[in-house]
């Protein structure tokens, strides 16, 4: 589940968006005060900003700049402000979408699996860049130190998605639920034995190392 900061000091639209999002396993967390928002930004990690422009204390110019300098987050603005100078200078500050209010939720919803996508894909590149191994999602190859890995769909699936959380701990429910080619009624025993073929296949199982009572990370 993805975790987005709802900064918005109109408690109304922010309980209508919050309803809406969580409809799509988003766990929104919402803070009407700039200043705990650029607070909890520092103690706890969000996959996500959606920052309002008007708010109490602190503009939400300055929030953006306050955010950006410290992470590298995607921050959608949501505003009623329509003045183009403002939509220019949140852009320049860092901001990755702007989108002026009233708004419908389904295109706030549509906006941010694309921003998402795109931070994904930057992610996955730098990654790979350095990386042993090679992920082409078009052709479905992965390659380990140049060799060509043999891999079913599935098997595919689970490699390219630990490849892009490289270090991290993935759990048995992130691969059920971010891996097209695993039936979402999989158990974990499915995955921990499609997991040990991609072991064996990679010749090195000391690549994917196993986090008792909860998956797999991926070695760097």
């Amino acid at each position: 589940m993805q975790k987005i900061l709802m900064i918005e000091d109109d408690l109304e639209l922010a309980e209508i968006l919050t309803e809406y999002l969580e409809q799509f396993e988003f766990e929104v967390v919402t803070e009407d005060d700039p200043f705990k928002a650029v607070s909890i930004l520092k103690l706890e990690p969000f996959d996500l900003v959606i920052l309002d422009l008007t708010l109490p204390g602190m503009d939400g110019l300055e929030v953006c700049e306050a955010i950006r300098e410290r992470q590298d987050i995607p921050i959608i603005i949501s505003s009623a402000r329509s003045d183009v100078t403002d939509k220019i200078k949140a852009l320049e500050l860092g901001a990755d979408d702007y989108l002026p209010k009233p708004y419908d939720p389904r295109e706030l919803e549509a906006r941010i699996h694309s921003v998402l996508r795109r931070y994904e894909a930057k992610s996955e590149e730098k990654a790979e860049s350095k990386s042993d191994f090679k992920c082409d999602k078009e052709t479905m190859t992965i390659t380990y130190k140049g060799r060509k890995i043999e891999l079913t769909n599935a098997e595919f699936g689970i490699l390219s998605y630990m490849i892009s959380k490289q270090g991290l701990v993935v759990s048995r429910e992130d691969l059920i639920h971010n891996v097209n080619a695993i039936n979402e009624d999989s158990s974990n025993k499915s995955i921990d034995v499609m997991v040990g073929r991609i072991r064996n296949k990679l010749g090195d199982k000391s690549l994917i190392e196993s986090v008792r009572g909860v998956g797999y990370k991926l070695l760097k």
